[in-house]
């Protein structure tokens, strides 16, 4: 041991294993812990990291209001995960595994949907791929061309910038759903009598995009629809053909 004169007499690493056990032994008495119990907070770092990203993938909202369950800080046996218990149904992670979906409830055109989606997919895919209402197309897949437009909770938003894990009890209308039964709706008939198209791949946003502003503006002029319409894009060029169409809808009879 050191003797007070010199500081380096002893290497402060070579400590001997008995000088090691007591300073172990002491340290966990002063916690209350009994000897040889590891403390909860000694996470390795992987561990740690494990755990966050669980932790991570898993806040969501399940459809009928319970939350996904997931194990504290993941991976350890020694934690358990605490089911949420919701209409007689256990959602919940079986302790020591990762998530990797989750189920959402998706009101879709008036029907709810209960989907499991991956945390990265976007409404846009979950739609096209696990629904399979390909009405909704998807163009640039960044947010520019309006193809993808859906009405989410009445609002026209482009589906391919949502994460649909976080669209869980949202009112979703595609293009499929403008129609009650084979009747078209006042937006579609005007596009079909106006040709209000042409290769139709951006039809579909642009009649969704054209239903949310009659909604809220039954009788917009024509710059409120160049506007409303601005961020739908038309690779064919049917602008003048687009504007008449919405003009026409503005016009028919109110059933």
């Amino acid at each position: 041991m050191a003797d007070g004169n010199n500081l380096f007499d002893e290497d402060p690493q070579k400590t001997s294993k008995s000088e090691k056990s007591e300073k172990t032994t002491n340290d966990q008495q002063k916690q209350g812990q009994p000897e040889g119990e590891r403390s909860p907070w000694s996470l390795s770092r992987r561990r740690l990291i494990a755990g966050a990203g669980a932790v991570a993938a898993t806040g969501v909202v399940v459809g009928t209001g319970a939350t996904v369950a997931v194990e504290k800080l993941g991976g350890g046996s020694s934690n358990k995960s605490t089911p949420t218990q919701s209409n007689g149904v256990t959602y919940g992670v079986p302790s020591g595994e990762s998530v990797t979906a989750s189920v959402v409830r998706l009101n879709v055109n008036g029907v709810d949907q209960f989907v499991s989606v991956m945390p990265n997919q976007s409404l846009a895919e979950v739609l096209r791929e696990n629904l399979g209402l390909t009405g909704t197309k998807t163009g640039c897949d960044r947010s520019e061309c309006g193809a993808c437009t859906v009405l989410v909770d009445g609002v026209p938003h482009n589906s391919c910038s949502l994460l649909a894990i976080r669209e869980d009890g949202k009112s979703i209308i595609t293009v499929e759903g403008l129609a009650q039964g084979t009747t078209l709706s006042t937006v579609q008939k005007a596009f079909m009598d106006n040709m209000g198209y042409q290769c139709g791949f951006c039809t579909s946003g642009q009649m969704l995009q054209a239903t949310a502003l009659l909604k809220s503006n039954p009788n917009p002029d024509e710059a409120a629809i160049r506007h409303a319409l601005s961020g739908n894009l038309c690779k064919c060029a049917a602008y003048p053909n687009i504007l008449a169409s919405v003009q026409a809808a503005a016009k028919a009879p109110k059933a």
